[in-house]
């Protein structure tokens, strides 16, 4: 199944710079490796935001969830979740093909 995931960040005023470099440099590794293993399919950054959209594929609603539970900016974030269905005027048989 596909989802259309739209992430925002937020992290507290307080947060220290090293703390949110830290912060960062995980959820690098963590994104980097998702697109490795074929989860997330794609990721785009929202100009002037500190937000992101990004495309899933998984099995079940609650792989999706642990997905994102993963993410080390989780407890951060607001995450918007639109399930992508076939649309019947696509042109390819695939996501990227």
């Amino acid at each position: 199944m596909l989802f259309l995931a739209r992430m925002d960040v937020a992290f507290p005023e307080s947060m220290d710079a090293e703390t949110r470099a830290d912060f960062q440099a995980r959820e690098k590794e963590y994104s980097s490796d998702l697109q490795r293993r074929g989860i997330m399919k794609g990721i785009w950054r929202v100009v002037g935001e500190y937000a992101n959209h990004s495309v899933y594929e998984v099995d079940t609603n609650d792989q999706l969830h642990d997905v994102f539970a993963g993410f080390p900016m989780f407890p951060y974030m607001t995450v918007q979740v639109t399930p992508l269905a076939k649309h019947p005027n696509a042109t390819k048989d695939d996501f990227f093909g």
